[in-house]
């Protein structure tokens, strides 16, 4: 049996393998204060990492993280680098500048995204949650690639997800949802959390061979973070009609700490070695849909995402 679960926290899944830590680069996006990646970087601290790099969109926000990573662990290096994930030229423009900072990338953890949002294109013509949960961290990881092949086997991506990627799979053939005339915010969330997911599916498959590992994850219900702030509240009964509409239960509410541990131990826990390319909840492994688990959802949503950027990548 596991030694975690739903009540575990961030600091609980840390202090089990802080020898993971100690010496490591981590590179956390969306980590502005009192939110998820915040709470990840702090709990990460303790173990007196090299450097914690935070992006983001304001550094005003970040800052707060960046003193209090700072007072619990004056020897490592922290350091906010900007970043609008739905923009590619600003995701390019961020991995040029960890490249010029660290020397390796230890764990890059995906954890920024935006939710319930009206409908939008980005400067690449897609869907903008979409573009931003999905296509800033494909581009960004894949420019990374390097600095995680320096830090050696045993670096991973962490991608984090959701368990709502069940209000939909990736419309391969609609991904703006008719230019907007079908879309549903729910739906296009759910399908860009679905992308978190088979992306992850695709790292652990192209990267066996290098020894970097890859995870997706549901954090947990976690309402005291920012990330609905800015909704329409006329979205949360639409929201509430499709759980039930799809019979999917409720997650149940996680404090921030409690929300941190699953992306921590998809940072750290080696149990999950043998296991790259799961998806993981209340930190152990747990079964997806099979849209989101196929292999053949994975290359194809690689291949499209390589469209989108006007890059490829090969491993």
């Amino acid at each position: 049996m596991s030694r975690f679960d739903f009540s575990t926290t961030g600091s609980d899944v840390f202090a089990a393998f802080p020898e993971q830590v100690a010496g490591k680069t981590f590179v956390i996006t969306g980590a502005s204060t009192g939110g998820l990646g915040a709470s990840v970087a702090i709990a990460l601290a303790a173990g007196n990492p090299a450097a914690i790099l935070l992006l983001g969109r304001s550094e005003h926000k970040v800052s707060p993280v960046l003193k209090e990573i700072e007072h619990i662990s004056p020897s490592t290096r922290a350091h906010f680098i900007k970043v609008d994930l739905a923009s590619c030229a600003s995701v390019r423009a961020a991995a040029a500048e960890v490249d010029a900072t660290v020397s390796k990338v230890d764990v890059l953890i995906n954890n920024a995204g935006i939710m319930g949002v009206k409908f939008a294109l980005t400067p690449e013509n897609v869907e903008s949650q979409f573009g931003a949960n999905h296509i800033g961290h494909f581009l960004l990881t894949n420019l990374l690639m390097p600095k995680l092949e320096a830090a050696g086997k045993g670096a991973r991506v962490v991608n984090v997800s959701s368990a709502m990627y069940q209000f939909g799979p990736v419309r391969f053939d609609d991904i703006n949802f008719s230019n907007g005339e079908k879309f549903n915010t729910w739906e296009a969330y759910g399908q860009s959390k679905t992308a978190n997911i088979l992306f992850s599916v695709a790292l652990a498959k192209k990267l066996a061979g290098k020894g970097i590992r890859s995870y997706s994850l549901h954090p947990g219900n976690i309402q005291a973070t920012k990330l609905s702030s800015h909704m329409d509240p006329a979205e949360w009964p639409i929201v509430g009609a499709m759980f039930v509409e799809k019979k999917i239960a409720m997650p149940k509410e996680k404090t921030l700490e409690q929300g941190s541990a699953t992306t921590i131990a998809a940072a750290l826990d080696p149990g999950l070695d043998g296991v790259s390319g799961a998806f993981l909840d209340d930190c152990n492994v747990a079964e997806t849909l099979e849209y989101a688990s196929s292999e053949e959802n994975a290359e194809k949503l690689w291949t499209l995402s390589e469209k989108i950027v006007g890059e490829k990548f090969s491993y």
